[in-house]
């Protein structure tokens, strides 16, 4: 099928980002949000975002003409001409099976279904429509516009065409898509997690701080971060979701939040959007590690 329109559902950080890529490819974009306010304040994100890379020189055309193939709407009737939808709202299993469960009667039948979720089963999902063969995982990753990568997420419904239907539209955004199947967590959360809960479960057992264990990564392993600033990059509390949903799968211990990460959730120390994490961000250029 060839894919004209494209619907996104959400104008956060990962919504915007999805719309302003897809519009930077060519593509007429439009983003549904439940209120107004969300839309302003996510298309004055795409603006100041679009002027940078205008700014940089990397845009094909003038930032104007990205940003007239955007539109918002608080309709769902806004979709109804979208050859693909991608949802991008929050990583809640009951708020994604509504939403859809509602689009499904409002877009066209052969319209192809997308959720950007890092952890939540899209077989599960998809179950919530009656077009599970047109559903897949397109997993972004942040900040959508500067990282390359999408995981093409397939599952046992899903069919041949629409999975490679997808794959070729995240090759036309200009990312590198990867083949993976709806395995909790697919590629990158699978590797990466334990990864990050190993360095936390190190730092509670003293075999370094938290400052010598990012530079051992960096330097030792080439990583661009440390997994401490990762971690208050990605966010704790969206990384201690992740592992409570690929504990629950798999009841392995690589999977399971360390006492020290549930704490600082529970305290609401989210890393650099709270102000706090793993590191201070007092001063957002110069964080300081913590000792807990």
């Amino acid at each position: 099928m060839t894919i004209k329109k494209v619907g996104v559902l959400g104008c956060g950080l990962m919504g915007s980002g999805i719309a302003q890529v897809s519009a930077t490819a060519g593509y007429e974009v439009t983003v549904l949000e439940q209120e107004q306010k969300f839309l302003d304040k996510g298309f004055s994100g795409i603006e100041k975002s679009l002027a940078k890379f205008a700014e940089k020189g990397t845009l094909k055309e003038p930032a104007e003409a990205v940003r007239a193939r955007l539109k918002g709407t608080t309709n769902p009737a806004g979709l109804a001409e979208c050859d693909i939808i991608i949802e991008a709202i929050i990583e809640n299993l009951g708020e994604k099976k509504k939403t859809f469960s509602a689009l499904d009667g409002i877009v066209k039948k052969d319209a192809i279904l997308a959720s950007n979720t890092s952890s939540i089963s899209i077989t599960e999902i998809a179950a919530s429509t009656r077009r599970p063969d047109r559903f897949v995982g397109l997993h972004f990753f942040n900040p959508v516009p500067l990282m390359k990568l999408v995981e093409v997420v397939r599952t046992i419904a899903t069919s041949d065409s629409v999975f490679e239907a997808a794959y070729q539209f995240g090759q036309s955004l200009g990312k590198v898509p990867v083949r993976t199947s709806d395995k909790t967590g697919f590629i990158v959360n699978r590797l990466l997690v334990p990864y990050l809960l190993d360095a936390v479960r190190a730092y509670e057992e003293g075999v370094g701080s938290i400052p010598d264990i990012d530079n051992a990564m960096k330097l030792g392993c080439g990583y661009p971060m440390g997994p401490f600033t990762l971690l208050d990059f990605v966010g704790l509390d969206t990384t201690y979701y992740i592992t409570q949903v690929m504990f629950e799968e798999f009841k392995e211990r690589r999977f399971a939040s360390p006492p020290l990460l549930k704490r600082l959730v529970m305290a609401g120390w989210y890393g650099r959007k709270t102000g706090k994490g793993f590191y201070d961000y007092a001063d957002p250029n110069n964080p300081v590690p913590q000792k807990f």
